[in-house]
């Protein structure tokens, strides 16, 4: 589903946009940081897949030059609704994955969701570290808004979260999707980033 390009969610900071769909990510600013960013801060990452290289260099970019420290959240998600998921894939075109979806049934186990976050989370890290980022992080039960507040709450000086996911088009249309949820609830600058690419949520 097309969405359109919005600037990232917080003027106040100093920071590298995402870029548009279909242009390149954006190259790190040479110009002078903003006043006190040479202080560490924590950047909260909610993603529901592991990341590629799009997907890091993406944050990568976000606050390239400042001190930050990124805490991963990947949720073992095991109540993904099967109609929901075919609408998905329908939506992008994808019809093996509709009819793999549709296949699947009901819940996924719990097990096989909590190793698939694990797995999630260390290719993140992964990914985030090669670009050269501090970047820690954890799993989290099936809905991530406790776990993302409670890293809001705790992490030192922690101030935005980066919310990517694949397009989901009843979430995304209805706007309970969790970038949508994190900007209803928790007040904090939110940007949502789809899965492999530079496009806006």
């Amino acid at each position: 589903m097309p969405s359109t390009p919005v600037p990232p969610p917080s003027p106040d900071a100093a920071r590298e946009p995402v870029a548009p769909p279909g242009g390149p990510a954006a190259e790190p600013s040479s110009g002078a940081s903003s006043p006190g960013a040479s202080s560490p801060w924590t950047l909260v990452v909610l993603t529901e897949e592991a990341f590629g290289d799009v997907d890091a260099r993406n944050v990568a970019q976000l606050h390239a030059g400042e001190a930050v420290r990124h805490v991963v959240l990947v949720p073992a998600d095991t109540r993904r609704s099967v109609l929901a998921g075919l609408l998905d894939h329908l939506s992008l075109g994808e019809l093996r994955e509709a009819l793999g979806a549709l296949r699947e049934g009901g819940r996924t186990d719990p097990e096989r969701a909590r190793a698939e976050a694990e797995a999630a989370l260390a290719a993140t890290l992964a990914a985030l570290r090669a670009e050269g980022l501090d970047a820690d992080g954890r799993t989290t039960g099936d809905d991530p808004m406790p776990a993302v507040r409670e890293a809001l709450r705790d992490e030192p000086d922690a101030r935005e979260l980066v919310v990517v996911t694949r397009p989901h088009a009843v979430e995304d249309t209805f706007h309970t999707d969790w970038a949508s949820r994190a900007r209803d609830e928790l007040g904090v600058p939110v940007l949502h980033v789809y899965a492999g690419t530079t496009r806006l949520g």
